[in-house]
């Protein structure tokens, strides 16, 4: 007999954990040489585990909604031949995506660092000994400004003494009647950058003036017997985090432009057929739109950047993501790595690559990891225009609204005429700390002219 180590695979290049969702299979089970052990949660993307040996499952070191790092040990496998060694190397490609949930969306651990957090609700908080609790008490323990002390001196129910979800409420309950002492309150990031920038700003009035200390709370609920209460899924849960941090982080400001695409739709119109045809694939609007995103990232590099405190990080990749809308009503976005490099054909094919994988969940994790600037499309849903949030850690997001025929103006030689035209309105959100109106406003007008000046006459 040899004992083998089954490790947390590594998923891509970006991805330092995953989150253990369930055990497929329970200690003392037998396994087959590629079958499924566990499943697993990487950002956006699930994935299964399998057993690159045959066995019997011996010993697990996590429990389900465990946090845990990649080439950690997580399970014990007893094989039935003699092995020279008890560990195993880490196999070539260890994990298989089949039919993800594809619950998880943004990167907890990038949403604290941007907040200013000192404590990652990502990451496994330890006492002195190996401890682990699961996302949900972390948010509880969060939420309620349990500090890491004081959370380890809580008494578990769970496997091994784990903090259970009924563990820290009891807690809480008790805590609140004045039973135990409560930490001290931690600092609050967002509050304190609010109280700051008020500051800066009154002192330089001849009036003093006092910052606000107003705490933002989200408001009680009160359910009447008609309703019905359900509970978000940890994808859901994950963007609505997502998008609350973006607008604490970023000072909003949105930039409308109207477009004529008349030679873009009529150029579509004519080469569809013959393209798919040619190609097995459907062009859409969207790698066009694409296209002239990354022409106007060229001209105005500094709406492709990031925010660090108070540095300034220029990508030199143009790396586009695609909002995509997932049969569940959530959203996702994959990422075409430079997108700039590519011809109308390339894009095409992969917007419809990147697109149809993440409506099934076959997307792999680097496939949404690293981009620079994101493109949604509200027009797929009837929508003439949107205001859409930031992407962190990007500093601009385009929507695309519906295009509609509509009486236009258009100027010739021999004087203005009123004629039918496809117009689409563009707009352009970005963070004001780094980019002005007047970058903003050019930005999104020069993607409006690289798509009015679209040659109907083009070969693809």
């Amino acid at each position: 007999m040899a004992r083998y180590e089954l490790i947390m695979p590594k998923m891509g290049e970006s991805v330092a954990e995953a989150t253990i969702i369930k055990w497929v299979k329970n200690i003392g089970e037998k396994i087959d040489a590629d079958e499924n052990v566990l499943e697993i949660a990487t950002d956006k993307v699930d994935s299964e585990v399998p057993s690159p040996v045959s066995g019997t499952l011996m010993e697990t070191f996590f429990g389900e909604n465990d946090v845990v790092q990649v080439g950690a040990t997580i399970a014990i496998i007893e094989t039935e031949v003699a092995e020279s060694t008890s560990t195993a190397t880490e196999p070539e490609s260890p994990v298989k995506i089949d039919e993800p949930q594809s619950e998880e969306l943004p990167d907890l651990e990038l949403v604290n660092a941007t907040l200013g957090r000192t404590e990652s609700t990502n990451a496994p908080i330890k006492s002195s000994g190996i401890r682990f609790y699961s996302p949900l008490v972390r948010n509880i323990a969060e939420s309620e400004n349990i500090s890491a002390a004081e959370l380890d001196s809580i008494q578990g129910t769970g496997s091994e003494g784990r903090v259970t979800k009924q563990d820290i409420l009891a807690y809480v309950q008790q805590r609140a009647g004045g039973n135990t002492s409560a930490p001290a309150k931690q600092a609050e990031p967002v509050k304190q950058a609010i109280e700051q920038k008020s500051a800066a700003v009154t002192s330089t009035k001849a009036t003093p003036a006092v910052a606000s200390t107003i705490e933002i709370k989200a408001p009680a609920v009160s359910v009447g017997g008609a309703d019905e209460i359900i509970e978000m899924d940890r994808m859901r849960k994950l963007i609505a985090d997502h998008m609350v941090m973006s607008k604490h982080v970023s000072p909003h400001v949105t930039s409308f432009v109207e477009a004529d695409v008349t030679n873009i739709v009529q150029w579509r119109e004519k080469v569809k057929k013959s393209f798919e045809k040619r190609e097995g694939d459907k062009i859409t609007f969207t790698p066009i739109f694409i296209e002239a995103v990354a022409k106007a990232i060229k001209d105005l590099p500094m709406v492709n950047v990031s925010v660090d405190g108070t540095k300034i990080i220029i990508r030199k990749n143009i790396n586009i993501g695609m909002a995509t809308a997932l049969p569940s009503g959530n959203l996702i976005v994959p990422v075409i790595k430079n997108a700039d490099q590519m011809n109308l054909v390339g894009l095409t094919k992969s917007v419809n690559d990147l697109a149809n994988r993440a409506r099934n969940n076959k997307l792999q994790p680097d496939e949404i990891q690293g981009g620079t600037f994101t493109l949604t499309n509200v027009g797929s849903f009837g929508n003439v225009m949107g205001t859409p949030i930031i992407n962190q850690p990007q500093v601009a997001i385009l929507a695309v609204g519906a295009i509609k025929k509509k009486p236009a103006v258009i100027e010739t030689e021999f004087g203005d005429v009123i004629a039918i035209r496809h117009m689409m309105f563009l707009s352009l959100s970005y963070d004001h700390r780094v980019v002005d109106g007047s970058l903003g406003g050019m930005f999104v007008r020069k993607v409006a002219d690289y798509l009015e000046s679209f040659d109907p006459n083009r070969d693809i």
